[in-house]
C-alpha cells in the first residue's frame, strides 16, 4: 500500500510550480512548495522539526532567483541527509548532469518533461531508498460511478455529484487504493488528521453520506465496502 509522501518542491516558475504541485497532490502526496533557496531552507527546517517526520523527497530546480539550487543539494548531503532528491532543470549538458549526480542527486530530469516520467523517476529514486511506490489510481469507473481525481470530478450515471470537501477527500483516498483495505485509523489520520484516529464515528457518518450519494442502494453497498473490524475499501475496477 502506497504511503502518503511529504515532498519539497523547489521551483521558481510559478506556472510550473502550480502544475507540478497539483499533479503530486492528486497522487495523494503532501507538497511544500518553495520559489527560492531561502524559502526551501525555511521549509526544510520547519518540516524536519515536525512530528510527521520530515521530507521524503526533494524536487529541485537549479535556476533560483536568489542562488543556484545546487547549494541546497550540497547542504543536505553535507548534513548527511539521505533524503531522495531529483534535480529538475532546463540545463541539459552532460557536464551539468554528471556534476549534480556526483554531488549526490538521485536523478536529473531535463525540462520540459511529462508528469508520467516524473512520477516514474520518483518511484525509482524512492525504491533505491527502500520505499516501494506503485502508481496510484486517479481514474475510476464502476457501476456508473466515475471518479476523475485529475479533474476533481465525481459523477454517477453521467450526473455530476456534489460532495463536501471531506466527502471528496475520503473518496479520493479510497480511490487511490481501490481494491485495497484501508484501516479505520489510517483513513481517520489521512483524511482528518492524526489527532482524530479514535473518532470512528466521524468515519461511519461520512461513509454513510457517501454511500447515499454513490450507491444505487445504500443499504446494500457494492462500491464502498466494509471490512468488519478493520476498515473500508472501494471495490476494484472490473
Amino acid at each position: 500500500m502506497n504511503p502518503s509522501l511529504r515532498l519539497l518542491l523547489v521551483e521558481d516558475d510559478r506556472e510550473l510550480r502550480q502544475t507540478l504541485r497539483e499533479a503530486l497532490v492528486v497522487e495523494g502526496h503532501e507538497v511544500f512548495a518553495a520559489a527560492s533557496l531561502a524559502d526551501a531552507r525555511a521549509l526544510w527546517t520547519t518540516q524536519s522539526a515536525a512530528a510527521a517526520g520530515g521530507i521524503d523527497l526533494v524536487l529541485l530546480d537549479l535556476g533560483l532567483p536568489d542562488a543556484d539550487g545546487q547549494l541546497l543539494l550540497t547542504e543536505l548531503r553535507q548534513r548527511r541527509s539521505t533524503v531522495a532528491l531529483i534535480v529538475i532543470s532546463a540545463r541539459d549538458t552532460e557536464a551539468n548532469k554528471v556534476a549534480l549526480l556526483d554531488a549526490g542527486a538521485d536523478d536529473y530530469l531535463v525540462k520540459p518533461f511529462g508528469i508520467g516520467e516524473l512520477l516514474a523517476r520518483m518511484r525509482v529514486a524512492l525504491r533505491h531508498r527502500g520505499t516501494a511506490l506503485a502508481p496510484v489510481i486517479t481514474h475510476y469507473e464502476r457501476e456508473g460511478l466515475l471518479v476523475d481525481l485529475a479533474r476533481h470530478l465525481v459523477s454517477k450515471d453521467g450526473r455530476t455529484l456534489h460532495l463536501t470537501p471531506t466527502e471528496y477527500k475520503l473518496l479520493a483516498r479510497l480511490t487511490r487504493s481501490a481494491g485495497q483495505v484501508l484501516t479505520h485509523r489510517q483513513l481517520l489520520a489521512e483524511v482528518w488528521g492524526p489527532e482524530f484516529i479514535e473518532h470512528t464515528h466521524y468515519l461511519r457518518l461520512y461513509m454513510g453520506q457517501l454511500r447515499a450519494k454513490i450507491e444505487r442502494d445504500s443499504a446494500d453497498p457494492r462500491l464502498l465496502l466494509t471490512e468488519t473490524g478493520i476498515g473500508y475499501r472501494l471495490a476494484e475496477q472490473p
